[in-house]
């Protein structure tokens, strides 16, 4: 069985579109500080490592555990989920015209064993008027994602283009986590079983 230790319903369904039906959803409550110490990659992994563990330890043996977390960078400095609209709108206009990157770290957990990676994608946001920034933050999407956007919704019309991994800006690296998985010994591309 997966356990998607995770409440985003974007991750939720980039699973299941990776063939995956049958998981559990067991969000964790743990809160890792980011630490500004580590290089970007690592931090993000070691924030979805401790929300894996805390989830691993109650799963049942050879149950697999898969945890994730996605922040935005910009200038190297971590942009997580906007407080509220004002910080959403700041978010928007430093993102305005520029390039930043999304990070996301995975964490596969299974009987004691931990295999982690992340993912690294460029985007680059159209221009914003202060007129377009309060329509989208209007809309209450930007509140509950990190950088104040999703390119999966009505954010994808801010974005000019991205180079690397879509679905990592979405929050969930497909590719990166199936061959994590397969590391755990879950083969995706066999229902699971393992090889």
């Amino acid at each position: 069985m997966i356990v998607l230790a995770s409440a985003s319903p974007r991750r939720r369904e980039l699973l299941a579109n990776m063939g995956i039906r049958d998981f559990a959803v067991r969000p964790s409550a743990h809160e890792e500080p980011f630490d500004p110490a580590l290089e970007p990659g690592e931090a993000v992994e070691r924030i979805a490592l401790a929300k894996g563990r805390d989830i691993a330890a109650s799963v049942s043996p050879g149950d697999v555990v898969v945890a994730a977390d996605t922040l935005v960078f910009l200038d190297g400095r971590p942009l997580g989920k906007p407080r509220d609209e004002p910080d959403a709108a700041g978010m928007l206009r430093a993102l305005s015209g520029r390039e930043h990157t999304v990070i996301t770290g995975l964490a596969v957990l299974r009987d004691g064993a931990a295999y982690t990676a992340h993912e690294a994608t460029s985007v680059r946001f159209l221009p914003l008027s202060e007129a377009q920034i309060g329509w989208y933050v209007s809309t209450g999407e930007p509140l509950d994602k990190a950088g104040a956007y999703g390119i999966q919704g009505l954010g994808s019309m801010l974005v000019e283009g991205i180079r690397g991994d879509y679905f990592n800006v979405v929050g969930l690296p497909a590719a990166r986590l199936a061959k994590l998985l397969g590391l755990a010994g879950y083969n995706v591309f066999s229902k699971g079983e393992r090889g």
